[in-house]
């Protein structure tokens, strides 16, 4: 119950809010699979690019984490080939830093951050990471490749799993913007604060 109501809040300052550069919806009627995109930052390998993300919510979600992973493939030290993410945010301690004041709007703009700025000292990519280090030119060139082999929109035809995010995309706006509708029509003076 506590998971549903923090997520419909979540959700609604996500559409209404958005981090810069960051959006997120739900798939479906389903509330605890989410989905992401970022923007690739100015100035990095991933400028550009558009990455998607799959967020899992746990059951016991906000004391526990939720569930993140790369769909579109990236070449950073701290994200593996199966799109898995190294950060402390995602993590319960003593090892992370995930705590219940934490939202999924902050674990995103971290994400981002991270993507930025990565922590060549905290790898999960060992062979990346020292590239990163010792031959940062080369590293580099090979994000700024699968940036845009990977993550650029191209003009000229849609590859089928980004046609199908587009989509999903779509439908959940459109849900979203009828529930929103449908909420103000219920409620028009009452806010959400988070």
């Amino acid at each position: 119950m506590q998971r549903a109501s923090r997520l419909k809040r979540e959700l609604q300052m996500l559409s209404t809010e958005p981090p810069p550069g960051i959006t997120c919806w739900q798939t479906e009627e389903r509330i605890d699979d989410l989905r992401a995109q970022i923007v690739g930052g100015t100035g990095t390998p991933y400028e550009g690019g558009l990455f998607s993300l799959e967020i899992k919510v746990p059951e016991r979600y906000p004391f526990e984490p939720p569930k993140i992973r790369f769909l579109t493939p990236i070449y950073h030290p701290n994200i593996d080939n199966s799109g898995r993410i190294c950060h402390d945010a995602l993590k319960l301690p003593p090892k992370g830093a995930w705590k219940p004041s934490l939202n999924i709007s902050t674990v995103l703009t971290s994400i981002q951050l991270l993507m930025a700025e990565p922590n060549p000292d905290d790898p999960l990519m060992a062979d990346t990471s020292s590239e990163f280090k010792y031959n940062k030119q080369l590293f580099m060139q090979t994000a700024k490749k699968w940036t845009e082999e990977h993550a650029v929109q191209k003009n000229t035809g849609v590859t089928e799993s980004n046609k199908e995010n587009t989509l999903d995309q779509k439908a959940s706006s459109r849900k979203r913007e009828a529930l929103h509708t449908q909420q103000e029509e219920e409620e028009p003076t009452k806010k959400n604060c988070v």
